[in-house]
């Protein structure tokens, strides 16, 4: 009977400890992705406006200015 109390006390604990790691795993996680979202978010913001103010042709949208780069890169390899 005392080693059956003994089990079930534990098994609490375990579900509680298991429980806490869960809701910390889920709050760093989500944190980090949120961060990584804005810093590329914006990296990509600053580098469409950089191709946008320098390296697009007459009447050239940002995306054909990236795809022409690309394509100039890859042709000098």
């Amino acid at each position: 009977m005392a080693k059956s109390k003994l089990v079930k006390a534990n098994e609490k604990i375990a579900e509680k400890v298991v429980g806490g790691y869960k809701k910390i795993e889920e709050g760093a996680v989500g944190g980090y992705k949120k961060i990584e979202e804005s810093a590329v978010g914006g990296f990509n913001k600053m580098a469409d406006k950089f191709v946008d103010n320098f390296l697009t042709k007459d009447g050239e949208s940002v995306e054909e200015a990236k795809t022409r780069l690309a394509a100039e890169q890859k042709a000098r390899q």
